[in-house]
């Protein structure tokens, strides 16, 4: 008796792990329309450095819906780059992301995105344009310093005609 327990639990955990690969998989083929702008322009000059925790990429307005772009598809440790053309985001182990001034919408804070909840303002919220026509949400937490540092320095790169995103 205590051997079909064993198997049946084995059975049904092998049938869920099988599921959120299948899930994962789905997502990622799902998502593979999108992709993330790749590599720093040159002469790029560097302002500012900040170390963060990147947290997930969701739809816009809606931070429990994780989009899988590539390369931001998994959590990392990274450092963002402020230049004075954009935003670089390089993170462990992917190719660096460069999000022009032009793509970024919006920068604020957030508590809540999928797999992480933190204190109220503790995510720092990068609204921006993955094409011509979608706004996606990325999330980062500031690993030192203010994070109103942060997003002081981001909204800088937002242009002044650059509108779209909403809370």
């Amino acid at each position: 008796m205590r051997d079909i327990a064993i198997a049946i639990t084995i059975g049904v955990a092998l049938l869920i792990l099988l599921t959120m690969f299948l899930s994962w998989r789905r997502r990622l083929r799902r998502d593979a329309v999108y992709s993330a702008p790749l590599g720093v322009p040159e002469h790029a000059e560097v302002l500012t450095r900040h170390e963060v925790l990147y947290v997930s990429t969701t739809r816009h307005g809606e931070p429990l819906e994780r989009l899988a772009i590539t390369p931001l598809a998994y959590r990392a440790r990274g450092e963002l780059a402020i230049t004075d053309r954009g935003a670089a985001l390089c993170l462990d182990g992917s190719p660096t992301v460069f999000l022009a001034s032009a793509k970024i919408v919006a920068v604020d804070r957030a508590t809540v995105t999928i797999d992480r909840v933190v204190e109220p303002g503790g995510l720092v919220r990068l609204a921006w344009k993955v094409d011509d026509a979608t706004i996606v949400d990325s999330y980062l937490r500031a690993s030192a310093g203010d994070p109103n540092n942060l997003i002081s320095e981001l909204q800088r790169l937002i242009p002044a005609d650059n509108s779209g995103a909403t809370s």
